[in-house]
């Protein structure tokens, strides 16, 4: 493969239009297929994969050495092994095609990338991503793979635009997210900056009265970002501080509560959009104000699976999502585990693409000596319709420490007591739970993102946050 040079941020938005232009229209013609023609195309993709993983990667190649993947149906995908991150990071050397990227080389490149996104090698995409759980996974694709990513992120926004007899170009796109380009949102948007549809970072680690400055003057007909952030800008425009009128809101890469929901939807006038993407490749949109999300599953594979790897009925919450991911030939991935939970919810009428309520990370376990409880336990008390926006919990020797940041009216008493019930009903007896109301959880500087619960045995170097 020939390689060029590295070029800077104008180039590489060069490059990435050039990518994304053609695989955005392609996708957006898919978005009316019938199940059957999903299920085909799927399976075309899944025999490519298997056919680059086998020939140029030792990792897959061992693990799948009696594979045929010319002869493979999609319903024979459920027989292949599923891989972890934990797995992945540790064969990173051999999980890869190129045997040039080594996990010293891409972390020494992630480094090294600053404030500026930039291609490894002058064609790879490097990116980051701790997920809830705080473990760090790196990935990596050429920038064609990137761009297929990138449209399915885009097609149901330009798609609606087009419904609405309003053309896509021009528009401005707020996102609303990280602040370093080792992160999906921040790379994607310094990526695809220079085009037609453009779209700006106003990273959530600026102090608020500055983001609301540089929202004044972009005038996003979009805003996407992380929903506490959201709800604290609704609040600005609300008191008359921020002045946009977005003509679609959506929030992205954490939980979107019930009054997280409300309080954006009350300040910007617009149904909010609940989207799902994930570093590894699979992503998701509702339509304006839905709960259900619908997954763009002709890029990426999602099985709902329970503890055991066993599919889940419709209705009924995973333990976790197996992907595969389609695109990306560079790290295959492989029926990889992501710590999520999903409920399959079909619509009325039959179609091929996975729709499904996300309830949030799966943050593991509070250990309690023999006792343990799921932190949904916690989780379903905090994200019930109450005026929590954002929240942390940190486990501690009895019971839990939690920090709430909430809209106004909140019952303190009745919150801790709903806790304190759920732990109990969990099987911790006499719970002692510490309930305190704060202005905002603390965050990493790079991606202003926070870890959700804390077990204890995290405390020592955890510091409340997720990469």
């Amino acid at each position: 493969m020939t390689m060029t040079a590295e070029p800077g941020l104008a180039g590489l938005q060069a490059r990435t239009q050039a990518e994304l232009a053609p695989r955005l229209m392609a996708q957006l013609q898919r978005l009316n297929w019938d199940a059957d023609r999903l299920a085909a195309h799927q399976a075309d993709r899944l025999r490519a994969l298997l056919a680059r993983a086998i020939g140029g990667s030792p990792f897959h190649a061992r693990r799948l050495e009696h594979i045929d993947p010319a002869r493979l149906e999609l319903a024979d995908l459920p027989r292949l092994p599923t891989m972890t991150k934990a797995e992945m990071m540790a064969s990173f050397d051999e999980v890869a095609t190129d045997r040039r990227l080594t996990r010293r080389r891409v972390e020494d490149h992630l480094r090294g990338g600053g404030r500026q996104a930039a291609l490894l090698l002058g064609d790879y995409v490097c990116l980051a991503s701790g997920g809830s759980s705080g473990q760090r996974g790196v990935f990596v694709q050429t920038i064609s793979e990137y761009a297929d990513m990138a449209a399915s992120l885009r097609r149901n926004t330009i798609a609606r635009q087009l419904a609405a007899g309003r053309s896509p170009d021009g528009m401005v796109i707020a996102m609303v997210a990280a602040a370093a380009p080792l992160h999906t949102s921040r790379f994607l948007a310094d990526a695809t900056g220079g085009g037609p549809v453009q779209m700006v970072p106003v990273p959530a680690t600026l102090p608020l009265a500055e983001a609301v400055e540089r929202l004044n003057a972009l005038q996003p007909a979009a805003l996407i970002g992380y929903p506490s952030r959201l709800a604290q800008l609704a609040a600005e425009q609300q008191a008359g501080r921020l002045r946009i009128a977005p003509q679609s809101v959506a929030g992205t890469s954490a939980m979107l509560t019930d009054a997280t929901r409300t309080a954006i939807t009350a300040g910007f006038g617009v149904p909010v959009i609940n989207s799902f993407a994930c570093t590894e490749g699979l992503a998701g949109q509702s339509e304006p104000g839905e709960p259900v999300l619908t997954f763009a599953t002709d890029l990426c594979i999602a099985e709902l699976v329970d503890a055991h790897g066993e599919p889940v009925p419709d209705g009924t919450p995973s333990a976790k999502v197996l992907i595969t991911n389609l695109h990306n030939l560079t790290q295959p991935l492989i029926r990889y585990e992501l710590t999520d939970s999903f409920t399959a919810r079909p619509g009325p009428e039959p179609g091929g693409y996975l729709r499904a309520t996300v309830e949030g990370r799966d943050d593991g376990m509070l250990r309690y000596g023999r006792v343990g409880i799921h932190a949904h336990a916690v989780d379903a008390v905090l994200a019930s319709p109450a005026p929590v926006i954002e929240y942390q919990v940190r486990q501690t020797e009895r019971g839990i420490d939690v920090a709430v940041v909430a809209a106004g009216g909140l019952d303190q008493a009745a919150l801790t007591a709903a806790l304190a019930g759920a732990l109990r009903r969990a099987g911790l007896p006499d719970p002692e739970i510490t309930l305190r109301v704060v202005a905002a959880i603390a965050r990493r500087p790079d991606t202003g993102k926070t870890r959700r619960f804390i077990p204890r045995r995290d405390d020592a170097g955890a510091q409340g946050e997720e990469g």
